[in-house]
């Protein structure tokens, strides 16, 4: 049974490979910026849950309908997306050094959460049977950095194309002194919801496996 993945997130990919988990991965082409405007145009300012929730939606619906290798999508497609929420703010990626820098030094030595959205279509037979999803949050607190360490890894430009400005798994991972929840949905994506989702659309999480341990 395959896993689509509707996003070109390295973490995202290495995560579920590490789950035992080879997903066909698409991009998904959403403009997450315009997207966004449209929704709080109509709805008024999102909060994080429903930002990335209304992401990841967007981007597993995208793909819907394209061939992947001359074949159609047969199988579950999910799509995902992660925001950073401290003093009431949303940050998205940085982009820019200047702004994760910023981000940085705003965050330094406290507490935030991360939010994951997950939206999972049964689309098993060529044709949408099903769609649950919802949102993850993972606090993260951080190590009291110096100035100088914030320079360094803003310099590696890992900050900026990552939500909050941070990873857990890589360069920032040291910066980091607690993650209460999972763990996973700091990455980017949460294991044990999508396992759920997965439960509720009627299979199983093994049945997924398609890599060897």
């Amino acid at each position: 049974m395959r896993l689509y993945l509707a996003s070109t997130s390295p973490a995202r990919l290495q995560l579920l490979r590490q789950a035992g988990i080879e997903p066909v991965t698409v991009s998904p082409g959403v403009d997450e910026e315009a997207l966004v405007d449209e929704i709080e145009a109509v709805r008024g300012p999102l909060t994080a849950p429903e930002l990335v929730q209304a992401l990841a939606q967007a981007k597993a619906e995208a793909i819907l309908g394209r061939s992947v290798g001359g074949e159609p999508i047969d199988g579950f497609v999910l799509g995902g997306d992660s925001a950073f929420l401290v003093d009431g703010r949303i940050h998205g990626k940085p982009h820019l050094p200047e702004v994760a820098r910023e981000r940085w030094l705003a965050q330094n030595g406290r507490s935030g959460e991360l939010w994951s959205g997950h939206w999972l279509i049964d689309h098993r037979g060529g044709a949408v049977r099903g769609a649950v999803g919802r949102p993850a949050m993972a606090t993260v607190s951080f190590a009291d950095l110096d100035e100088a360490e914030i320079d360094a890894y803003v310099a590696s430009r890992e900050p900026l194309q990552v939500a909050g400005a941070f990873t857990v798994d890589s360069l920032g991972g040291p910066f980091i002194r607690r993650v209460e929840g999972d763990p996973s949905t700091v990455v980017g994506l949460s294991l044990s919801t999508l396992r759920e989702l997965v439960r509720e659309l009627g299979a199983t999480w093994t049945e997924l496996w398609n890599r060897a341990a």
